[in-house]
């Protein structure tokens, strides 16, 4: 699935949920432009998957920007039209994150 939403996001498939968007201009740590999203999914591995979401299957990504910022980004993809949906991106709090990749009990 990783690679599919890459290829995305080279072919310029990638749309944004308004969440997403909104999510984005407004990250407790600083606003988080197009563009870390596209270095972060480059960057990314799969850390959790969701088969079973709706209406198409998601997965929580975890990359790092050419800057070295950590990005959290749930990516549902369309296999019917061979398109990324960015449903939410974030910066994951390292309170809350085992090397941003495991969650903290």
């Amino acid at each position: 699935m990783l690679n599919k939403i890459k290829d995305c996001f080279k072919k310029d498939k990638a749309l944004y949920t308004f969440h997403a968007k909104e999510e984005m201009r407004t990250e407790e740590f600083g606003l988080i432009k197009d563009q870390e999203i596209y270095e972060a999914i480059m960057d990314g591995e799969v850390i959790e998957f969701y088969p079973q979401d709706e209406p198409y299957p998601s997965c929580l990504i975890y990359g790092k920007t050419i800057k070295e910022r950590p990005l959290h980004i749930v990516c549902a993809y369309s296999e019917a039209d061979n398109l990324t949906i960015i449903i939410t991106a974030y910066q994951p709090d390292e309170n809350l994150w085992l090397d941003y990749k495991r969650r903290k009990i």
